[in-house]
């Protein structure tokens, strides 16, 4: 590497002239801000300016890109520049984010009939105990949405599925206030009303009848729909003829016939003799 000094300035005053003193070969070097920042000292001026030239794309964009929801991945990658180059300029911007998300969960919600007394954060935190999920692996996200309003994102995994809730933040006193923008947000406000309606199918008119057999009979019980029904054969007449009589005290109660009475008629002799008959 040669060295070269400085001679002066050109005469179209946007160059330098510097010359090789071995050789006596002159050069003309651009007086722009990348000569200017190295002539500072400034480094992450001159990272900057490489930047710009590399992915035609000022650093303002590059934070407004962040700001916007990207992730320093994503920038990267759609600008075709390495990673370490966009972090520079997207690491202030990320702090604002995160921020912003830890101050959204201190709003209150806002419902039909005003905000919550409670903290987003605490909502929340109950949804997922009412749940029986794991509130400590959700995470919080912030962004600037459409209208140059904050939209917080919660995102948590429930077995294999992947689930996102969003708010609309709107800082102020008392913590600020969110809405919530989607179901998923909705849902976590009241998490014991908001449960998915079992599907109900209609009555038949024999289970009809048999709830009222029920209700009139606690002790009877219907036959499920796949029961099978085995009829026994009937006794032949020999059979029922030598089947010997079960004894009165077998039978049951609510069974047994009671006995036919019937009025003693008295013999023709009883009557003109006047004898009261015997007979039963």
């Amino acid at each position: 590497m040669r060295a070269l000094r400085v001679v002066g300035l050109h005469e179209d005053g946007t160059s330098i002239v510097c010359e090789d003193a071995e050789r006596g070969e002159k050069f003309l070097l651009p007086a722009d801000e990348r000569l200017r920042a190295a002539a500072r000292g400034d480094i992450t001026r001159l990272g900057q300016i490489q930047i710009e030239l590399e992915s035609q794309m000022r650093p303002r964009e590059i934070q407004a890109r962040i700001r916007a929801g990207e992730t320093v991945a994503q920038l990267a990658a759609s600008a075709g520049i390495p990673e370490q180059r966009v972090e520079r300029f997207a690491y202030p911007v990320l702090l604002e984010r995160s921020r912003t998300a830890e101050m959204a969960q201190d709003a209150h919600p806002v419902r039909e009939d005003g905000p919550d007394v409670r903290t987003l954060g605490e909502v929340v935190a109950y949804a997922f105990g009412v749940r029986g999920q794991d509130y400590t692996t959700a995470t919080w996200d912030a962004w600037r949405g459409e209208g140059g309003k904050w939209v917080i994102c919660l995102q948590w995994q429930t077995g294999r599925s992947d689930n996102r809730a969003l708010w609309s933040f709107s800082p102020g006193a008392h913590g600020g206030t969110v809405t919530a923008l989607d179901d998923h947000a909705a849902d976590l406000h009241d998490p014991d009303v908001r449960r998915s309606p079992r599907t109900l199918r209609p009555v038949t008119e024999e289970e009809e009848a048999d709830d009222t057999q029920a209700m009139l009979d606690p002790a009877w019980e219907a036959e499920p729909e796949d029961a099978t029904v085995i009829e026994a054969p009937l006794p032949t007449q020999a059979e029922a003829e030598a089947a010997p009589e079960a004894p009165a005290d077998d039978v049951p109660a609510s069974r047994r016939k009671a006995k036919k009475t019937h009025p003693v008629v008295p013999a023709w002799e009883d009557v003109l003799l006047g004898v009261r008959s015997q007979r039963g």
